[in-house]
């Protein structure tokens, strides 16, 4: 999993001068282990053999030196203390580890093994405990499922420092060059009153657009009113958006107010806008013209002031030139157009999304699930989710509900998954506003880099073989796209 730890970095503004908390200063990858032990043999034969496995590591022949490490801002993946030391002991060690970088997983290690000591580590938050003398494959077994546990901690954490310092754009989430060219636009059209279109397949999150714009705007201290125009029947849409006065049909017994005056200083969200019927279209862009409406029944118009954000998932161009659509709303509405790609142009955002939708549901329905499993993540990485990222969504809300271990097993994807279905190309077609190449074949490339790279359990040699291509052309493309 290291192409997403390390897209989490690029998007971190970390605090730098001497009171900042550094204990996220470094990538993951790049951290080194720590061996802690009083013994100079046990240091050189535990340093040797992590050498050995591609590692790099520090020593420490005391805990002092240890805590000093810790204190100087050093970072570790993975600290293995010995347990008896003199002065500051493997137990203080172990506090002091997960108090300065709750990430790391610390291995402890005694030639005096006993139930207590092993429960009190264990308790205290080491990953595990191993018993001197110790044969090197059960240390490296260990070392490695610490180093696991290492990454996916620290996924999460950085997951949830990133999100954090994109709280304007709440669960739009993406790293791809497809939505950072969305998030700039939000960022720029939210401060302005212009009336937006938002266009994308269903489940793509046109909603999350337009509140994330919302929340940017100067309409913010007001209400964000969602109405789906194709769930209301078409003889109660107009009272809904217009509202209507008592005797104005059979039924109104009051008078009612409708969404644009309930959403006075907000936002109105027109989702699935191409459902409008044709009169109530008509009204819509008096509203858009004047600022104005007209209640059912009533004989005078009334001023309003909210803003108005459109969505659709169909082409309403097209639908223009079927008669279904008015020109002159089309246009109005279409002022500023924000197109939203379908998961499947969005390269490592799916690896991103599964992990934050993870963290999501794992903490709401209180099932402390880690991570996702090697089989079940390929076949996640290989589906096509039609559904978008909604159907996305719904797998991980029902693979965390069903899991019953640390990590997503196959067992808890859908009936599709567990079949095997897998993401196509995608086809391109050139329109007539064009399209950007560059980006297009940017993001294909990122793609099946990571996908090169998961098959290969980040292997950057063995990837470039997969890809056809020279290890340091491949090591070029990890740079330019900060994988």
């Amino acid at each position: 999993m290291p192409t997403t730890c390390n897209r989490m970095y690029a998007q971190i503004q970390r605090p730098s001068g001497p009171d900042s908390d550094t204990s996220m200063t470094s990538a993951p990858e790049d951290r080194p282990l720590l061996v802690v032990d009083d013994e100079l043999s046990m240091r050189e034969f535990l340093s040797v053999m992590l050498k050995k496995a591609g590692h790099e590591v520090r020593v420490a022949d005391s805990g002092e030196e240890a805590v000093a490490l810790l204190d100087a801002g050093e970072r570790f993946q993975v600290v293995m203390t010995d347990l008896k030391l003199p002065g500051i002991n493997g137990l203080e060690v172990l506090d002091h580890v997960k108090t300065v970088d709750p990430a790391c997983q610390v291995l402890v290690m005694t030639a005096y093994a006993s139930a207590e000591t092993a429960l009190s580590a264990i308790k205290k938050g080491a990953y595990d405990y191993i018993t001197k003398p110790f044969k090197i494959d059960e240390a490296r077994i260990a070392v490695d499922r610490a180093l696991e546990k290492y990454r996916l901690v620290s996924e999460n954490l950085f997951l949830k420092q990133a999100l954090e310092q994109r709280e304007g754009y709440g669960d739009l989430i993406g790293t791809s060059s497809a939505m950072q060219k969305v998030f700039h636009m939000v960022a720029r059209v939210a401060p302005s009153k212009t009336t937006i279109l938002v266009h994308g397949e269903s489940g793509t999150g046109k909603e999350l657009v337009a509140r994330a714009i919302h929340r940017q705007s100067g309409f913010a201290d007001g209400p964000f009113m969602p109405i789906n125009c194709g769930a209301i029947p078409e003889n109660l849409i107009e009272s809904e958006l217009f509202g209507h006065k008592k005797g104005a049909f059979t039924g109104a017994h009051t008078d009612q107010e409708g969404l644009f005056v309930a959403a006075e200083g907000g936002t109105v969200f027109l989702d699935e806008i191409g459902e409008l019927p044709q009169p109530v279209q008509v009204k819509l862009l008096r509203v858009l013209q004047e600022q104005k409406i007209r209640p059912v029944g009533a004989s005078q118009e009334r001023q309003i002031k909210c803003r108005i954000i459109a969505a659709t998932n169909r082409d309403l161009r097209q639908e223009v030139q079927d008669g279904n659509f008015r020109e002159d709303l089309y246009y109005r509405l279409s002022v500023i157009p924000i197109e939203l790609p379908p998961l499947r142009d969005r390269g490592g955002d799916v690896r991103l999304l599964l992990e934050h939708f993870l963290h999501h549901y794992a903490q709401e329905l209180n099932n402390p699930v880690q991570g996702i499993s090697g089989p079940a993540m390929e076949l996640l990485l290989r589906h096509d989710y039609p559904g978008n990222v909604r159907e996305m969504q719904n797998i991980m809300q029902r693979a965390v509900t069903l899991e019953t271990t640390d990590f997503i097993t196959v067992d808890s994807l859908p009936p599709e998954l567990r079949n095997g279905r897998t993401r196509h190309p995608t086809s391109v077609q050139v329109t007539p506003d064009g399209v950007d190449m560059e980006s297009l074949v940017e993001d294909l490339e990122r793609n099946l880099i990571e996908q090169a790279l998961d098959l290969t359990d980040g292997n950057k040699t063995e990837a470039a073989k997969l890809l056809g291509i020279t290890f340091r052309s491949l090591r070029y493309r990890l740079d330019k796209y900060n994988l």
